[in-house]
């Protein structure tokens, strides 16, 4: 069961296709997801991430036009999560939005923790992107 939702927003000053192209390559993970894990790599046609939880899989959708960067984390428990993420086009930038849940398990310490985590994650993105 979901408690609460929260959209977390960073607004980037590049083409959303560039957005889209940089976040939407696993490899890239550690670059500025550095909350989710600092290592990522491709094991039998898997993507895994040493995180702080142990090692995750990370699976995106598929590749698509429209900016949708959806994205499941599993964990080594088992459990799994789906993060919803977009890249929209905002004239010639473009604003990323990154859809956080807050399961009934998670206390809200942890979730307001995972949305710094997420904010601080997004921020890189932008730095790396508008620096490159």
């Amino acid at each position: 069961m979901v408690l609460e939702t929260r959209h977390i927003i960073v607004w980037i000053d590049c083409p959303a296709f560039d957005v889209y192209q940089f976040a939407s390559n696993p490899e890239n993970l550690p670059s500025w997801a550095s909350g989710l894990g600092q290592t990522v790599e491709k094991v039998d046609g898997s993507w895994m991430v040493d995180s702080p939880m142990g090692r995750v899989e990370v699976s995106f959708v598929g590749s698509n036009a429209l900016g949708v960067l959806d994205h499941r984390v599993t964990l080594p428990s088992g459990e799994s999560f789906c993060n919803p993420m977009r890249v929209l086009a905002d004239d010639e930038g473009s604003e990323v939005v990154f859809t956080l849940r807050r399961r009934s398990a998670q206390s809200y310490e942890e979730f307001c923790a995972d949305v710094g985590m997420v904010e601080a994650d997004l921020a890189r993105l932008k730095l790396t992107l508008e620096s490159a």
